[in-house]
């Protein structure tokens, strides 16, 4: 009785679990990508001597925005600047942080960011950071953008 021969070895790669792992990692990445946005996005003012705040990078961080429509949010939830002090403060009642941070879009009016940061003041917010982008200058004159930083106001 004579033994069977195995096959010969394929040199052939087989791509089609590499490309199962590909399109996996694909979608997962694109669903998760929308929900790494914290907050809302707004044009950032640019300032020269910004001083950076970490703590406004932080998962608990409050954030307030206005919206170059003059729309202001809490975080991600959108509502009237009179309506931010009581939300304010729940937030603010175990935090030992009591930092709120405010960005605005370069285009907002003056008037909107002021009643944002008076109704602040309302709900006893002492520490303010005013989130703002940093311009570095070229040696031609233009300037260019830099990394996102903070300038705090009022304590």
């Amino acid at each position: 009785m004579k033994l069977a021969k195995a096959p010969p070895p394929v040199a052939d790669i087989n791509v089609t679990p590499m490309v199962d792992v590909m399109l996996v990692l694909l979608i997962i990445f694109m669903v998760i990508t929308p929900m790494l946005s914290k907050g809302v996005s707004v044009d950032l003012v640019k300032t020269k001597n910004p001083i950076p705040m970490q703590a406004a990078d932080k998962s608990d961080a409050i954030v307030v925005a206005v919206t170059r429509d003059g729309k202001t949010y809490l975080n991600t939830t959108q509502l009237p600047p009179d309506q931010l002090p009581p939300k304010v403060k729940d937030l603010l009642t175990n935090k030992l942080d009591k930092t709120v941070f405010v960005k605005a879009d370069s285009r907002a009016r003056y008037e909107r960011v002021v009643d944002v940061v008076d109704n602040l003041r309302a709900a006893g917010v002492d520490q303010l950071g005013l989130l703002t982008e940093q311009v570095q200058e070229k040696k031609g004159g233009a300037g260019s953008t830099g990394t996102t930083a903070a300038a705090p106001s009022g304590q």
